[in-house]
Formats: structure tokens, C-alpha cells, sequence
């Protein structure tokens, strides 16, 4: 069975990822593609191999609205059709490059890997909270780790309390006095919601308030197949039914793509100050990423159900994202899919 969901919208790139008049090259789901954009603002995700020599056309050029391979230089369309052969001048039917339907949406291109006529835009996530002008960093990092490890990570917060101490400790209010529950939608979107009510402010906000002051705070994380995650983050004064906020409600991207089975390309966005960039890289590159990449080490080959992982009630979230994951590969592998 595969190891990714075909039928479904992935990130492949922040828009300004890709230069004006050039390509961008990417590995995702384990191929190698070249992300570039025609004269008229159209987005082309390409396979990254000519089809003569098998040669990556990210080795080329940019040729106006074609990829033109370096080697024998076949030029390829954004349709993926050689429109032009240096040897005779004309377009060569016979060869063809695999394209893929892509979006551009939020800031970001999707992209959707399986059956075309199922590619329906409407199905993207809502990250609307990104569609503003005011300046915001949007980042890309490499875990290497497998995009179903830091979806579990991210589906259970609760390990802030241990991993984040130092960045976004929550100053223990989620073994205090934390509420949990998991919520799915109609839709297929489900939610991993921690709240803590009348809770010791979390360490980064401790500044922000007179000693000993209390706060409500909530941690909703939302996941949408296969890998689009998003995180609402509030913080009010105890006892003001969430009117008197701390700081304004809180909305952040956590959007995985597969770079490999065991690696994985983590979007995200920060405030554009170099104090929010430190703590950023701080929480994603010296607290989770060694962490997820030694849990991944450790796992090997092994298949995380076989090795009969011992299940906490925190971790509802996380096995409710993984059955869901494996009902869809199921029913892509046309396998029956049991009811949940």
C-alpha cells in the first residue's frame, strides 16, 4: 500500500518560492519536480526528467512559456507537450512530460497527485487567516522524519509541557488543568482542542501580565487530509469570558508534504521580527526536529501499528488522523474500508 494519500491537495511552495522567470525544483512524495509560472501568472508543476535522456529539466533552462532540457534541448509546454524539437523545429509529439493540477491559494501552490478529474479546488484547506498584505514571514523547513510523525506531534500538544519548556512551555497548565477533546467534521476535518481554563500564563507571555495573574487559554489544532494542519491559538484574563485577550486570537499554518517517506517539507509562517524568527527556529529545529528524527531512527522499517505503540488518552487526536489515513489508502488501494 502506498505510503501517501494520491487524492488530495499538498503544498508544494510558498508563492514567492518561485523566482520571476525561473523554476523552482522540489522533491515531493518522493519525485522530483520543477514549480514554475507562465508569462500570464499560470502556475506548472512538471515532472523533473525529459523524457529523451531521462535528464532533470531543472538542469536547463527557462525558454518563455517552456522548460527547455539542457542536454538535447526538447522544449516542454506548460501542458507537458514538447512544443519544440532543435533538430527539426517542430513540436514532438512523442514526447511527453506528466504535469499536475496545481492551485495557487492562500500564498501558496497546490498541488493534487492522483485521478485529475477528482482535483477539485474547492477541497483546498481554508488558511484564509494568511490572505492579507500585512508583512508576515512564511517559512519552509526540512523535518527528517516521516510526514505521519510530525502530524502525531502536532495532533498532541500536550508534549509542549516537556519538548517546548523553553519556547512555548505552557507552564504546565495542560497536565493541571487542561480539558481535551477531539471533534470531526461532516467535512473530514478534525480537531485536537486543548483548553485551559483560570491556568498560570504560558512562559512567553508571563511579561505581559502583572504577577500571579491568571489566563484562559486555548490550543485548537485542526488537521484536514492528508497533511494540512492549522493551529488557533487564544489567551484572555481569567474570568472575562474571553473578552479581555492577552494578545488578538491567533491563527498559524502547519502545512506538511512528503519529501520522501521518511522526510518531510514543514510550511509555516511568523511574525517578520528576527526576536519571532529565533524562537521559531528554536521550537522546530533544536526542540522537535531531533526529537521526531531520533523517534524515526529508532522506528527503522517497522510499520507504527505493528510495533504496537502504547496508546495514551492524549493521543486521540493523532490515532483519529492516523484510521483516517488509513481509510483513505484503503479505499485508494480499492481495498473495503471499514466504518469508523
Amino acid at each position: 500500500m502506498s505510503a501517501f494519500i494520491r487524492n488530495g491537495w499538498y503544498m508544494a511552495c510558498w508563492s514567492h518560492e518561485v523566482p520571476e522567470g525561473g523554476f523552482l525544483a522540489r522533491r515531493l512524495l518522493d519525485r522530483p519536480w520543477v514549480i514554475w509560472r507562465k508569462a500570464d501568472g499560470e502556475m506548472v508543476i512538471m515532472a523533473d526528467r525529459c523524457p529523451h535522456r531521462f535528464v532533470p529539466l531543472s538542469r536547463g533552462t527557462r525558454d518563455g512559456d517552456m522548460m527547455r532540457c539542457g542536454y538535447h534541448g526538447l522544449a516542454f509546454d506548460g501542458a507537458g507537450n514538447c512544443a519544440h524539437n532543435p533538430f527539426s523545429g517542430q513540436p514532438l509529439d512523442i514526447a511527453k512530460v506528466e504535469v499536475l493540477p496545481v492551485v495557487e491559494k492562500h500564498t501558496g501552490v497546490w498541488f493534487w497527485p492522483g485521478d485529475a478529474d477528482l482535483a477539485d479546488p474547492a477541497l483546498i484547506p481554508d488558511y484564509s487567516f494568511l490572505d492579507h498584505d500585512k508583512p508576515l514571514h512564511r517559512g519552509t523547513i526540512r523535518m527528517e522524519a516521516s510526514y505521519e510523525l510530525v502530524t502525531d506531534n502536532l495532533m498532541d500538544l500536550s508534549h509542549a509541557e516537556f519538548i517546548h519548556r523553553d519556547s512555548f512551555g505552557v507552564n504546565g497548565s495542560l497536565l493541571t488543568c487542561g480539558q481535551h477533546e477531539v471533534v470531526q467534521e461532516e467535512n473530514g476535518a478534525i480537531w485536537n482542542n486543548w483548553t485551559m481554563p483560570d491556568s498560570d500564563p504560558p512562559v512567553w507571555a508571563v511579561p505581559m501580565l502583572p504577577e500571579g495573574a491568571k489566563t484562559d487559554q486555548w490550543l485548537h489544532m485542526r488537521w484536514n487530509a492528508p497533511s494540512n494542519l492549522a493551529l488557533f491559538i487564544g489567551l484572555a484574563r481569567s474570568g472575562t469570558d474571553r473578552k479581555d485577550m492577552v494578545v488578538p486570537p491567533m491563527g498559524d499554518p502547519h502545512i506538511l508534504t512528503p519529501e520522501t517517506a521518511t522526510s518531510t517539507h514543514y510550511f509555516y509562517t511568523h511574525e517578520p521580527t528576527p526576536e519571532a524568527h529565533a524562537l521559531l527556529e528554536k521550537a522546530f529545529l533544536e526542540e522537535d526536529h531531533p526529537m521526531l528524527h531520533a523517534q524515526q531512527e529508532a522506528m527503522g522499517d517497522g510499520d507504527f501499528w505493528e510495533l504496537r505503540p502504547v496508546i495514551l488518552p492524549s493521543d486521540a487526536g493523532a490515532i483519529r488522523v492516523r484510521r483516517r489515513m488509513m481509510q483513505l489508502r484503503r479505499a485508494e488501494a480499492g481495498e473495503p474500508v471499514a466504518a469508523e
